[in-house]
């Protein structure tokens, strides 16, 4: 599924675990947000345990945006909107990375925002599904479920793909189901969910992420959390675009925790042989592995809630 290339491709993190106003290091391709609004420092970005992007591809003088998911609470994407001055209403799509809450928490609180009826497309699994994780027996955390009438209601038209998809008229490519091909990236432990057949192990496989082209580069590819591996996800999208050059990996890795962790060192080989331009951890992908690769790939970049990347 060849992607069309983009002249750029703009990354604006609209939600991240992390935000500093202060010491935010910022250069031509770098912009953080500022706190400051109508002359004065009042202007605040929220951090949250939650992810979300917004990406406009130009070409030309034409540019289109996709919103990938939409952050943990109801409101702090649409904060993050207002204090950046997001124009949500030239939003052509949507996407979402898999049915957890810190993925599609501000979802409705978005949508008021949204030039409606607008698509979302999503694989089937993230929506209706009763999951949790199972501590024992009779300790089982349960997450909330993202749920195709209230969708509905909201304006938003559910598109279901379980496999990759075009988006943007061809210029972004939404991967549905990653397989899962390598031995070191474990998924989450605990993680089950239950259906009319009984209770199943969740091996999360509404995981999904999206990639762009990059004129010249290679291939953008951004992750939600990346339950499937992130090394797996990379892998998938070269395959699918039929590009092995990848200018950046970005979004969350999903290495923090006694499983993830062990899985760094292989993760962190894995991405010095394919040689991406830019490393671009965020969410998910715990203060041990960013600190990593900080310290050992060339790439690295920084990010934060309120943080525009222009490749």
């Amino acid at each position: 599924m060849p992607l069309k290339e983009a002249d750029k491709v703009e990354v604006l993190t609209l939600q991240d675990n992390y935000i500093d106003l202060v010491e935010a290091p910022a250069d031509a391709m770098t912009t953080r947000a500022l706190p400051i609004k109508d002359g004065y420092i009042k202007n605040s970005i929220v951090a949250e345990h939650g992810f979300s992007a917004l990406v406009t591809v130009t070409k030309g003088s034409s540019a289109r945006s996709v919103l990938f998911d939409f952050g943990y609470s109801p409101w702090g994407v649409a904060h993050n909107m207002e204090a950046l001055g997001v124009d949500a209403t030239a939003i052509e799509v949507l996407a979402l990375s898999h049915g957890h809450m810190d993925h599609t928490g501000g979802v409705y609180e978005v949508a008021k925002r949204l030039r409606t009826p607008i698509d979302l497309v999503l694989h089937p699994r993230a929506l209706d599904t009763d999951r949790y994780l199972k501590l024992s027996e009779d300790f089982k955390i349960r997450f909330p479920m993202l749920k195709r009438a209230e969708l509905e209601q909201a304006g938003i038209r559910v598109v279901e793909s379980t496999g990759p998809r075009e988006l943007l008229g061809g210029f972004g490519l939404f991967l549905g189901s990653v397989p899962r091909e390598t031995d070191f990236e474990p998924g989450m432990p605990f993680a089950h969910y239950t259906d009319a057949s009984g209770e199943h192990a969740d091996a999360i496989e509404d995981d999904s992420s999206l990639v762009f082209a990059l004129k010249d580069k290679g291939l953008i590819i951004l992750t939600g959390c990346a339950h499937a591996g992130v090394i797996n996800t990379i892998g998938y999208a070269r395959k699918l675009a039929g590009v092995d050059r990848v200018h950046a990996v970005m979004g969350g890795f999903h290495l923090g925790g006694p499983a993830g962790q062990a899985a760094i060192p292989p993760t962190l080989a894995a991405l010095k042989d394919i040689k991406p331009d830019y490393v671009v951890p965020c969410h998910c992908t715990g203060r041990t592995a960013i600190l990593t690769m900080e310290r050992e790939l060339p790439g690295f970049i920084l990010n934060m809630a309120g943080t525009r990347l222009a490749f």
